[in-house]
């Protein structure tokens, strides 16, 4: 990855309840959080060296700062996300313009067919991972098989705190996986297990998943993650990698972290 596609935190903040993290009562500071965005920005443009592209933040819509909910990207062509709670669903056409305008062949799934992007798409380049059932739908990942000509396992989400994949399984580029195998259902670890072998499998503990550990962004053996999580530090360390911690407790409030607010282009 070389580029993220971004969106700044102006309008960030929790106006509903759509995921067990999310309460009306637990204010965020919005002071705080725009200084955390940045402080992420820093960390991909300087210390990993990433270019990040930014969308224009809209009122109204709090979330469109998680923008690895915008779809798929796949070489030239954007596979638009379909949201399953209308508090979200007015962010596509946001997301389906930014992608046209800078020139992408733009995808959408028929209507009525749940599919949130990255958040519940991830892999590796032999195969990809899909996250279903709490967001996405399980009959999306036979149409984005064909299409991309990629094997597709799915992976059934039976804990409510770890809505999205990504929020409990991150690839990593050594062909490492990060992630916390009591978020998946039996099935799905026995079919994790069948593809990444049990010497590159870093499972993380549950006090440091619930942090978000694994909603981490890997750029060659960069790994961004929320601070708190030492012992997920040490496990990257010890396969070659270099963490990168940063403080985003505010957007932790609203159940997303590094990853959730990048999407890769490339």
């Amino acid at each position: 990855m070389s580029r993220l596609l971004i969106c700044p935190p102006d309008f960030f903040g929790i106006e509903y309840e759509i995921n067990p993290w999310m309460r009306l009562s637990n204010r965020v500071d919005h002071e705080q959080a725009v200084k955390q965005w940045h402080g992420l920005m820093r960390v991909f443009e300087h210390d990993v060296g990433v270019t990040l592209e930014r969308m224009t933040p809209v009122a109204g819509l709090p979330d469109l700062v998680f923008t690895a909910n915008a779809g798929i990207v796949v070489g030239r062509t954007a596979v638009i996300s379909r949201f399953r709670y209308p508090e979200r669903q007015r962010e596509e056409a946001h997301f389906e313009h930014w992608f046209r305008e800078h020139g992408y062949e733009v995808m959408t799934l028929e209507s009525g067919l749940f599919f949130e992007g990255a958040g519940d798409l991830l892999g590796f380049p032999d195969c990809w991972f899909g996250g279903y059932r709490q967001r996405s739908d399980i009959r999306a990942f036979p149409f984005l098989s064909e299409r991309f000509h990629r094997e597709i396992i799915p992976l059934e989400l039976i804990d409510t705190r770890f809505y999205h994949l990504d929020t409990c399984f991150c690839p990593l580029s050594g062909g490492d996986l990060l992630y916390f195998p009591s978020a998946i259902d039996h099935y799905g670890q026995i079919a994790i297990a069948e593809r990444v072998s049990a010497e590159h499998c870093l499972a993380v503990p549950e006090h440091e998943a619930l942090r978000f550990a694994c909603n981490a962004v890997c750029v060659g053996k960069h790994v961004v993650l929320p601070s708190g999580c030492p012992t997920t530090e040490g496990l990257l360390r010890k396969r070659g990698y270099q963490p990168h911690s940063v403080s985003l407790g505010e957007f932790m409030k609203s159940g997303g972290s590094a990853k959730c607010l990048t999407l890769a282009l490339d």
